[in-house]
């Protein structure tokens, strides 16, 4: 992958040209941002323009290495990514055993989402991890010397799914690699990483990509018409898979929200009325019933729903993109009920149902416990 085919991020492009032409590519780099801004894509265009820098880029020699790096089987760029048992892997999962899996992943979409990976690998139910075994794979492949004698380039995707066994095994390598050994970490969530890895990675943040860079890309290679385009660049609030899910119409997505309006409708109905309990615990029963993964993903929908309806409320609209497919549902008659006084404390219930999903919780529990006490918040005055 060339730097021309990543959106945007014009300022770092020319950032990792001028380490590249300087001989001075730090050895150990954490990409922090949303996978949808383009860590992933930027990561292979880096690594592309480092282990291709030794030849002359008219040369047979240079078009070999990049077709290499494109098809995502060049000796010296490897690979680590979350991963879980499947019904064919039993034990001891490491990336290496779904190589094959990943390059059609990451060829189809590199701005794909952590949810999408698992869900081609049919292990959506499960959570992804980069376990202790892993740690002892990289420190096998790091160990070895340059097949083509330039760089040697890891990105590791994900890299807050290493667990602490993982993260403190290779915590010398971060710390002292090899010569032109270079780490790539990328993570959504750098809080999530032990302090002492993050620590010696020099840290660069992805912003979220613009609406214009989103609209461009979609009309030039997707062929999405102009005015579509710029409606669906300024919902998918800075996200180009966000973008793509809503040009596909994700299922996931109508399903979601119609979960989130079942249970606005119930909270409504539950004031003073005992009987509307029954209903909730109903709906929380539904969402147990959903793969952990799916009840995560739906928790951020709740959390970006309530964010937009705060927006509305205090007459944000340059900030809107929220359109609901329910026709009945009016995010304008809903914002009200969110603001000051309890969008605070509707956040933080929603981070902790997210974690307690992850840490494998009772899921019948965590949300008829969220939404009983979402049901109090909703219904809080505004302060005036």
């Amino acid at each position: 992958m060339d730097f021309s085919d990543v959106i945007g991020h014009n300022h770092l492009k020319s950032y990792f040209l001028k380490t590249i032409d300087n001989g001075r590519v730090p050895h150990a780099q954490l990409f922090v941002g949303s996978t949808g801004s383009g860590l992933l894509s930027m990561a292979l265009a880096y690594s592309q323009a480092m282990l291709c820098s030794q030849f002359d880029p008219s040369s047979s020699q240079y078009t070999s290495c990049a077709n290499k790096v494109k098809k995502l089987m060049h000796p010296d760029l490897h690979f680590v990514f979350p991963v879980n048992t499947t019904s064919t892997v039993k034990k001891h999962a490491v990336s290496s055993q779904f190589l094959e899996e990943w390059r059609g992943f990451v060829k189809s979409n590199p701005y794909g989402s952590l949810f999408e990976w698992l869900q081609l690998l049919g292990i959506q139910n499960k959570q992804g991890i980069i376990n202790v075994d892993e740690a002892a794979e990289i420190m096998k492949t790091l160990a070895l010397k340059s097949y083509e004698g330039g760089y040697k380039i890891m990105i590791v995707w994900m890299a807050e799914k290493m667990n602490t066994a993982c993260a403190n095994k290779i915590l010398k390598i971060v710390e002292e690699p090899p010569a032109k050994t270079v780490l790539l970490l990328l993570t959504e969530n750098e809080e999530s990483l032990l302090t002492t890895i993050h620590s010696r990675c020099q840290k660069l943040h992805f912003p979220l990509l613009s609406e214009e860079d989103i609209a461009s890309q979609l009309i030039d290679f997707k062929g999405v018409e102009v005015n579509l385009a710029k409606r669906i660049a300024h919902r998918s609030a800075g996200d180009y898979n966000m973008a793509l899910h809503i040009l596909e119409h994700n299922a996931d997505d109508l399903e979601f929200e119609n979960w989130f309006v079942s249970w606005v409708r119930m909270a409504f109905r539950a004031k003073g009325n005992k009987g509307a309990i029954s209903e909730l615990l109903k709906w929380s029963e539904t969402l147990a019933g959903q793969g952990r993964e799916t009840q995560k993903k739906f928790l951020a929908f709740c959390i970006e729903v309530f964010r937009q309806a705060m927006l509305k409320n205090y007459s944000a609209d340059s900030l809107l993109y929220f359109e609901a497919e329910d026709p009945s549902f009016d995010i304008t008659k809903f914002a009200p009920f969110v603001h000051q006084n309890n969008i605070f404390e509707i956040m933080k219930e929603l981070e902790d149902a997210i974690y307690h999903v992850e840490r494998n919780g009772n899921a019948k529990i965590i949300f008829s416990d969220l939404s009983i006490r979402l049901t109090r918040l909703i219904h809080r005055k505004e302060l005036v």
